[in-house]
């Protein structure tokens, strides 16, 4: 893992990033760094945009902070694994929680679906960028995931690439060691989705149309049953140890 300056406030700006480069601070941010972090003129923060790398900048302005010098790039920037997390949205709190926690595991893509079970019907998917790039910024990250639009679960599986490997974690499935199953996957280097249903499961005509679906590995995650959230965070971890990248961490 590179060595992170966590001391150092880190903050995303929608704007390229280079040296010698000035950016316009909005007002969240401005009153951000001054009124709650409470820097001023000459501080140093740390910057990113998810395309150009991480960049120290220096805060510029008169009464308050309200624009960024960028200086020197920290650290290139690099690419997510090709994972998408594929989730039956849930309520409010539980929802950012579960959108943080993909961020922090790396995953490239949040899609939402919606299932016979889905608790919600309305995703507002500013909220969940809002809670993507507040992972990131806390984290380390510097490359952000994508947020997709919510879609039926038939259109999502009807659209998704036929080569790339479905994980479809389901709690009927018959309980085996899963870090076996996943070693034991094939054609995972076309990407891979990992599918989280609802707090009530996947109705049985779901479950029936999940189970044909090509390069598809029915998961069971141990023995309990898991809340949908806990099951993304265990999910993804077991993705990314096997076949993602936290393998290949030094």
């Amino acid at each position: 893992m590179p060595e992170l300056d966590f001391r150092a406030p880190r903050l995303f700006v929608d704007a390229a990033l280079s040296a010698g480069a000035n950016v316009s601070l909005e007002r969240n941010q401005s009153n951000y760094l001054g009124n709650v972090l409470r820097l001023a003129a000459g501080d140093a923060v740390l910057v990113f945009n998810g395309r150009d790398g991480e960049w120290r900048a220096e805060i510029g302005g008169r009464k308050r902070a309200d624009a960024l010098t960028i200086t020197a790039q920290t650290r290139a920037q690099d690419r997510l694994p090709d994972i998408a997390y594929v989730f039956a949205p849930l309520k409010h709190a539980r929802l950012d929680y579960m959108v943080q926690k993909a961020v922090e595991m790396g995953a490239a893509r949040l899609q939402p679906v919606l299932t016979r079970f889905t608790q919600v019907s309305r995703v507002n998917g500013e909220r969940m960028r809002a809670n993507v790039i507040e992972a990131a910024e806390q984290c380390g990250i510097i490359s952000l995931a994508e947020v997709a639009d919510p879609v039926t679960l038939d259109r999502f599986l009807g659209g998704r690439a036929p080569e790339r490997l479905l994980v479809f974690c389901d709690e009927a499935a018959e309980v085996a060691n899963p870090v076996q199953a996943l070693r034991a996957a094939t054609a995972a280097n076309a990407g891979i989705d990992v599918l989280i249903g609802p707090e009530g499961g996947f109705a049985e005509e779901e479950r029936a149309l999940l189970t044909r679906q090509p390069n598809i590995l029915r998961l069971a995650l141990g023995p309990r049953i898991l809340r949908a959230d806990t099951a993304g965070v265990a999910a993804l971890a077991l993705v990314q140890a096997v076949l993602g990248d936290w393998r290949n961490s030094p």
